[in-house]
């Protein structure tokens, strides 16, 4: 995988490990450990174009 597909697939798993907490127990682990701030925004703006861009190059391999 190149660099970029490589941390696009983290920042998913990050996200949905995320989602998977605020889920089950309500507890968001982003704003836990970064606030509720702009940087936080910036991990949840990173984790979407990270789906975006996961979904767009997994199509183009088929």
């Amino acid at each position: 995988m190149q660099y970029l597909g490589v941390l696009a697939l983290v920042l998913l798993v990050v996200g949905g490990l995320n989602w998977g907490l605020v889920g089950l127990l309500n507890f968001n682990l982003v704003t836990t450990l970064l606030g509720e701030g702009m940087l936080a925004n910036l991990v949840y703006i990173l984790v979407g174009l990270s789906a975006v861009y996961v979904a767009a190059t997994s199509l183009m391999k088929k």
